[in-house]
């Protein structure tokens, strides 16, 4: 027996757990299709790849499962009205370069803005669901998604966010709670104000809109699941716990970093990105946040390519002190497993978790 939602029937799901889209090579294709296959929701995060990469990693996916999978881009961010002086940045990030051994860095070219390009690929991709984060996809984008029959979600962190989503029609709105990994996606507010707790976070949320809503952030096992049907939620999204799994695509440093973390081990921090995002403490962010002041810090997403290399040497190198190691507050509930075998246990420990209340 599976515990059943409105989301899970209308997604043909088994279980009402979604792995969340992990850009930047964790959700492989062998992870979504393991995720899918379990009876979950995979999801590729398309946010930094190519139309090309796009469409090859949904062949990936569609080779190896018939059942339903989603994609996820970032909404688009507008630009800069000014580009700023990228010299601090750079000549804070110039001794990590060289450490690495490479080359001084460069100014990073400036956004080309490919995401109608992305927004075609995913739109073939086969997906069944396309979400979407840190904003609100124009009236056309969304009209193009629900054209191809693909079920819409945004993501929210706040009651006000959640609201917006709904007026543009959205069919589910994931609450992103404070204690999620990973970039933050508050488009409408400060991002400090924004700073709420899932169990806070989900029932206002649940109250406030018609449309269904989709737990996320701090939940890494079948009580967490429990939880959040409890507060009204119609499945979870969960990161974290996906990224320890054997077949997500992260170095052996960093999935090593998550089983060794401790509740209070992670910072949000923009040293990585340039965009507040949650990830483990290491001496990158220390010494990038110790050095204060904005300029040392260049605006998303120019501080995530001036970074990009320093990442990519650093995951050849198993040098986890310049990985951007984006966890939630729960890490110490992570295992190593096959995400089939993390599906079936977390199914099985939120049906004990209802059985006890029921009792």
């Amino acid at each position: 027996m599976s515990l059943q939602t409105v989301l899970t029937r209308r997604l043909g799901l088994q279980h009402p757990i979604i792995q969340a889209p992990l850009a930047g090579g964790g959700d492989t294709p062998d992870l979504v299709a393991a995720v899918a296959e379990a009876g979950a929701l995979g999801f590729i995060g398309a946010a930094y790849l190519t139309p090309p990469q796009i469409a090859e990693a949904a062949r990936a996916v569609r080779a190896r499962t018939a059942r339903p999978f989603g994609i996820n881009l970032f909404a688009p961010l507008p630009a800069p009205l000014e580009l700023p002086d990228a010299s601090p940045a750079l000549e804070r990030v110039a001794p990590f370069y060289a450490e690495l051994g490479l080359a001084p860095p460069s100014i990073p070219a400036s956004a080309s803005g490919t995401f109608d390009d992305q927004l075609r690929a995913a739109l073939e991709s086969g997906a069944s669901v396309f979400s979407f984060t840190f904003g609100v996809l124009t009236e056309s984008a969304r009209d193009a998604v629900k054209e191809r029959g693909m079920f819409l979600i945004g993501t929210a962190t706040t009651v006000d966010e959640a609201l917006a989503l709904e007026k543009a029609g959205v069919e589910a709105i994931v609450t992103q709670g404070s204690e999620a990994g990973g970039h933050r996606g508050t488009f409408a507010g400060d991002f400090d104000g924004a700073m709420v707790g899932t169990m806070a976070l989900v029932p206002q949320v649940v109250d406030a809109v018609a449309v269904p809503v989709i737990a996320s952030g701090g939940i890494m096992d079948g009580r967490g699941i429990a939880a959040a049907l409890a507060l009204g939620a119609g499945a979870v999204q969960m990161g974290t716990a996906f990224l320890t799994c054997d077949e997500a695509g992260i170095p052996e440093a960093y999935k090593a970093a998550i089983i060794g973390a401790r509740e209070h081990d992670t910072r949000i921090t923009r040293a990585f990105s340039g965009r507040p995002a949650r990830g483990i403490v290491n001496r990158f962010m220390l010494e990038v946040d110790r050095a204060g002041g904005a300029d040392a810090i260049l605006p998303f997403p120019l501080q995530n390519a001036l970074t990009r290399p320093l990442r990519t040497a650093a995951a050849r190198q198993g040098r986890a002190e310049f990985l951007s190691l984006w966890a939630g507050q729960a890490s110490r509930l992570a295992r190593r497993q096959k995400a089939a075998a993390l599906v079936a246990r977390l199914a099985d420990e939120a049906e004990a978790a209802v059985a006890r209340l029921a009792k």
